[in-house]
C-alpha cells in the first residue's frame, strides 16, 4: 500500500477524532483531574492518573468520531462544518464507525486495569458518548446530556482511586453537568442561525433572548456549587483562589458574548480552558502546600 495514501488516511483520521482541535480534550481533562486530585486528596496513583488520561483522549475522540457520523446529513449545510471528514466525503460512514468502535475497544482495555466497580461505571460513560450526538434531534438540551457524558469521568474516577463514589463525587458531577451546559450553549450561538435552519435543537436556540442571562445563572451555579465542594472537604485558600480566578474568567466570559458575535461566542467557549485549569492549579497547590 502506498506510504502517501497511509499518511493520508491517518490525517484524515486525526482530523475526524480533532486531534488538531484539542480544546475538547481539555474540558474532559480538567473535571477528570479535579476528581482525582480530590479522590487521592493529593497525587493519585500513578496507573490510574495515565489510564484516566489516555482515557480522556482515546474517549473525546471516539465522541468526535461518532458526533460526525450522527450529523453526516447536517454538517455539509453548516458553514463551519462542511469540510469536516464526513461531510467532505474522505470518511465513509462505515469506516467511521469501525474507527468508533476501535477507539472504545482502546477505552475499554485501559479500564479493565482499574476495579470492579470502576468497570461497572465505564459502560455509563459509552451510552452516553453514543446517545449524545443524536440528541439533538429530539430535544432542546443536547447540552446537558454532553454534559452528562463529560462528567461521567467524575464517579469513575472516585471508584478508580478510593473503589467508593461518595456523595461529593456526586455534587462535582452536578457542577461539571452545569459547567459544560454553559460553555456548550456558548458553542451553540456560534452555530444557532444555521441550526436554526436545518432544524438542529439546542440550549442556544432554547434560551433565544434570554441566553447571556441563562448562561450567567448556570455559572453562578458552578461558582457557588465550587464554594460549597470547597466546604465540605474543608479546602484552604489555594482552592478559593483558584475558585476566584474561575469567576472572574466567567464575567470575561460575559463580556466576550455581549454582542453574540459567533467569533466572542467561540472565544467565549474556548477561555473555559483557562477556567477549568484555574481550579485544577487551586486544588493540586491546596494539597501539595498542605502543613
Amino acid at each position: 500500500m502506498d506510504k502517501t495514501y497511509i499518511k493520508d488516511r491517518l490525517k484524515q483520521y486525526a482530523q475526524l477524532m480533532r486531534l488538531h482541535r484539542p480544546i475538547g480534550i481539555y474540558l474532559l481533562l480538567w473535571p477528570t483531574l479535579w476528581a482525582l486530585w480530590m479522590a487521592a486528596e493529593g497525587l493519585p496513583n500513578v496507573l490510574v492518573l495515565i489510564v484516566f488520561v489516555l482515557g480522556v483522549l482515546l474517549m473525546r475522540s471516539a465522541g468526535c468520531v461518532i458526533n460526525d457520523y450522527a450529523d453526516r446529513d447536517f454538517d455539509p449545510h453548516v458553514r463551519r462544518t462542511r469540510d469536516r471528514p464526513i461531510a467532505s466525503g474522505q470518511v465513509s460512514p462505515a469506516e467511521a464507525l469501525k474507527l468508533f468502535a476501535g477507539l472504545v475497544l482502546a477505552a475499554f482495555l485501559l479500564v479493565l486495569l482499574m476495579n470492579s466497580l470502576t468497570i461497572l461505571l465505564s459502560l455509563g460513560a459509552v451510552a452516553l458518548a453514543a446517545l449524545y450526538p443524536f440528541m439533538k434531534r429530539y430535544t432542546y438540551l443536547p447540552q446537558v446530556v454532553l454534559g452528562a457524558a463529560f462528567a461521567w469521568a467524575i464517579p469513575m474516577a472516585y471508584a478508580a482511586q478510593t473503589g467508593a463514589v461518595p456523595k461529593e463525587a456526586w455534587l462535582l458531577y452536578m457542577i461539571t453537568v452545569v459547567w459544560t451546559t454553559a460553555y456548550d450553549t456558548m458553542y451553540g450561538m456560534v452555530d444557532r442561525e444555521d441550526d436554526l435552519k436545518i432544524g438542529v435543537k439546542s440550549t442556544a436556540i432554547l434560551f433565544g433572548e434570554a441566553d447571556r442571562l441563562m448562561i450567567g445563572i448556570l455559572q453562578t451555579i458552578v461558582i457557588l456549587g465550587l464554594f460549597m465542594l470547597g466546604t465540605q472537604l474543608m479546602m484552604g485558600a489555594f482552592y478559593y483562589m483558584g475558585v476566584t480566578v474561575a469567576a472572574g474568567l466567567s464575567f470575561y466570559q460575559q463580556y466576550l458574548i455581549r454582542r453574540r458575535e459567533p467569533a466572542a461566542c467561540f472565544q467565549a467557549f474556548l477561555n473555559n480552558h483557562w477556567l477549568g485549569l484555574a481550579v485544577f492549579l487551586g486544588i493540586a497547590a491546596d494539597y501539595l502546600l498542605r502543613v
